[in-house]
Order: C-alpha cells, then sequence, then structure tokens
C-alpha cells in the first residue's frame, strides 16, 4: 500500500533528538531518509544510553532507535573537500535537506541552504534551531532542557511552589520536532502548488511556545499569565485527578461541572454534598475547593480504582478516564486498538515495542516499524546505486579518508 511521503527523498543532517525526530516521523510515513554521520564519531545520540542520566545499559539504545528508525546511513568525513561534492551531489537528487547545527556550522563548510540551493533550486532546506532563525540569540547552542526553560514551559506545570519544574523525556526536542516536519510537510505542498523550493526553520522556543498557546495567549490578550496550582485548590473540583485505595489514579474531565454534579454525588454516596450550601454551584465550589477536593479524597481513597470506574460507568453520563504511568500504556486497550504502540522484531535486537502512529491515514497509512541503521552502513550502497560511483572510486575514497 502506498505512504503519503513515498518518493520523497531526505537528506537528514542532523544529530541528537530535535532534527532525527522530525525525519524519523517523516520517514514513518514513506520518506526515503539518508542519514549523513561523521565518518569517525557519528551521531553522538548513538552513545547516549552507554553515558550516565539514562539508567539502561547500551545493549538497546532507544534514544537512537526512536530517533533514526528506517533511516540509511552515510559516513562522510566532511571537512573533505570530496565528501562536500559528495553531498551536493546527494542534494541534486533530494527533495529536502535537514540540519540541525548551531547557526555558522552549515555556512562554513558550505553547506548552507544559498550553497545547495545552487544545486537544487527546487529543495525545501529545513533548520531545527534552539531560539530561531534571527535575534540576537539566534547564533546560540540549545538543548531540550533550554528550550523549555526559554520558552516559559519550566513554569508550566501544576505543582503548588513556585520554582521551574522540568519535564522529562526530551519533550522540547519532541515538539520542536514536530513542528519541524509540520513545516517541511507545508513547505512541499507549496512546491508542488507554486514551484518554489524555500527554507523552513522550527525552533525549540517557538515550538514550546505554541504547545502553551493558551497560556501565551492569556498573557499577550489580557496581560495576565494563567495561574499554577496544585489539584488541592483546583477551583473546580470535577476536573481533577483523586487517587484510589489501591494507589491507582482516577481522573475527572468534566468541565461543565453544575451539569453533573447532583448526580455524581448521588453516584459517588455522597448525597449530603449536594445538599451542602458550600457546593452549591460551580462558584460556591470554586470558593471552598480545598474542603470540596478533601471530602472527594476521601471518598475516592476508600475503594480500589476499579470499583470507582464500575460506579461512574454505570451512575451516569461522566467524562473521566485513568491515570496511567508510562509503563501501564502498552498494556492499555486503547493503544492496543489504535496500534499507538506496536510489536516489533528487531533483526539484532529482538523483540522490542516501538511508537505507532499517532495520525491515522486511511488509504496512504505510514509504518512505524523500523530499525536505525549501524554507522555508516549505507555509505556503499548509495555512493554505488544512487550517485554512480564505482568499487575503484570507492576504494579511492576510503583510502583518502573521505569515507
Amino acid at each position: 500500500m502506498s505512504k503519503p511521503l513515498d518518493g520523497i527523498r531526505i537528506i537528514d543532517w542532523t544529530i541528537w533528538q530535535q532534527g532525527p525526530y522530525s525525519t524519523a516521523m517523516l520517514a514513518d510515513y514513506g520518506a526515503e531518509v539518508i542519514k549523513i554521520e561523521e565518518a569517525g564519531s557519528g551521531d553522538p545520540g548513538r552513545g547516549i544510553t552507554a553515558v550516565g542520566g539514562t539508567g539502561v545499559g547500551a545493549a538497546r539504545n532507544f534514544y537512537f532507535e526512536s530517533n533514526n528508525r528506517h533511516k540509511k546511513s552515510v559516513a562522510l568525513n566532511l571537512k573533505h573537500p570530496e565528501a562536500h561534492q559528495i553531498v551536493c551531489r546527494l542534494v541534486q537528487h533530494a527533495d529536502v535537506f535537514v540540519q540541525n547545527f548551531r547557526k555558522g556550522v552549515a555556512g562554513r563548510l558550505g553547506l548552507d541552504y544559498e550553497t545547495l540551493r545552487r544545486h537544487n533550486p527546487r529543495l525545501i532546506y529545513a533548520n531545527a534551531t534552539g531560539y530561531g532563525p534571527v535575534g540576537p540569540d539566534a547564533d546560540q547552542p540549545s538543548f531540550d532542557a533550554l528550550g523549555q526553560a526559554r520558552s516559559g514551559f519550566l513554569y508550566a506545570a501544576n505543582y503548588p511552589v513556585s520554582e521551574p519544574i522540568n519535564i522529562g523525556g526530551g519533550v522540547a526536542d519532541q515538539m520542536g520536532g514536530i513542528m519541524l516536519a509540520f513545516g517541511i510537510v507545508m513547505a512541499l505542498l507549496a512546491r508542488e502548488r507554486f514551484g518554489v523550493g524555500q527554507e523552513v526553520d522550527a525552533s525549540h522556543l517557538g515550538s514550546m511556545m505554541a504547545l502553551q498557546g493558551l497560556f501565551v495567549s492569556s498573557s499577550g490578550i489580557t496581560g495576565k499569565a494563567l495561574g499554577r496550582s496544585g489539584r488541592e485548590t483546583t477551583y473546580n473540583p470535577l476536573f481533577n485527578h483523586y487517587k484510589c485505595a489501591d494507589d491507582k489514579w482516577i481522573c475527572l474531565g468534566m468541565l461543565q461541572s453544575d451539569r453533573y454534579w447532583k448526580d455524581f454525588c448521588r453516584a459517588m454516596g455522597l448525597e449530603a454534598m449536594v445538599e451542602d450550601p458550600r457546593f452549591a454551584d460551580m462558584a460556591a465550589r470554586g470558593r471552598n475547593c480545598r474542603e470540596c477536593i478533601r471530602m472527594l479524597d476521601a471518598a475516592f481513597l476508600a475503594r480500589p480504582r476499579d470499583h470507582w470506574l464500575k460506579v461512574l460507568r454505570e451512575g451516569g453520563d461522566f467524562i473521566f478516564t485513568v491515570v496511567n504511568t508510562i509503563s501501564d500504556l502498552e498494556n492499555d486497550p486503547q493503544v492496543i486498538a489504535n496500534q499507538y504502540m506496536v510489536d516489533y522484531e528487531h533483526p539484532s535486537q529482538g523483540s522490542m515495542k516501538l511508537m505507532g502512529l499517532p495520525v491515522k491515514l486511511s488509504a496512504t497509512p505510514g509504518q512505524p516499524r523500523g530499525h536505525a541503521p549501524e554507522h555508516g552502513e549505507h555509505t556503499e550502497t548509495v555512493l554505488t546505486e544512487l550517485l554512480g560511483y564505482g568499487w575503484d572510486d570507492i576504494d579511492r575514497l576510503r583510502t583518502a579518508g573521505v569515507i
């Protein structure tokens, strides 16, 4: 079955997570991605699980696998002039070139947009940056934590303290990669419609501001930022999460709480709260939220979560769900039914589960099952089959330290 990006070729000169995740997403939907890696060391993401901080060994490098599935790896010494020529020849056969190095690096190596567009005027040239293409800090390096910090995201977490809170998992890199993939697809559509190549930029800063759209809009439009609060002081107690007797959590999501309040209290066996004037309507419950939440806490803590799930399913048209841990996801029936995680047999590492596709297309679906390449695994194949180099050329390039 055809995939939406079949026939699109991407030259991926990126490292770590923001850029690689973007091109991995595009590869999921059919793009051919040729990853350019430094001949000696390769993408530093290849070694991230061997150093401190991940809590796992190097045998299964989930970081590199998830960010580089489906790709072909070509190892080049980009400081060698002939390696530069190889990249330029690849660009002639490509639709997209993606890079995420600090501003100025691409220019010094002759791999900037103005240089490469001369080899392919229809090229889409995409930059994954920290703080955007212009401005006083455009040339500054950035990693995930810095993207969270600069965008205000460290103050977004609901937590009853004033200090900034870092969110793990590379959320700024992930969001930056998603936005870059979105920009690349838009630029490909524009090229199809108008015949133009162009430059695309998606930054940590801009992407993480977009993720917080309501927070940023509130500040910009009203002059006031939305405040942080803990669950004990949530204005609407029916839009909150509660711990059950088995230490599992349930999340309520009833924004129009007056519509649900009486039926909810009766289903929970809390009829006295219906008649309590402190909780008569949403405004009253907001003023008395601490006491209301304390009483709901006590109720939920009396029985395990499965009991309350059954009560709420049978007691009315309530809006609620379970609170999953990351480890719970692979066994969640909704995750399984929608293939948001999929089983995969890795050619060297055996059985594993991979992230599935968050966006479903009925006629041209993507394919999340794929593995990351070995360092330089496809160098010879790409040079001989795509660029027409002979085996004598390969020997010469290897001897000269180009590949």
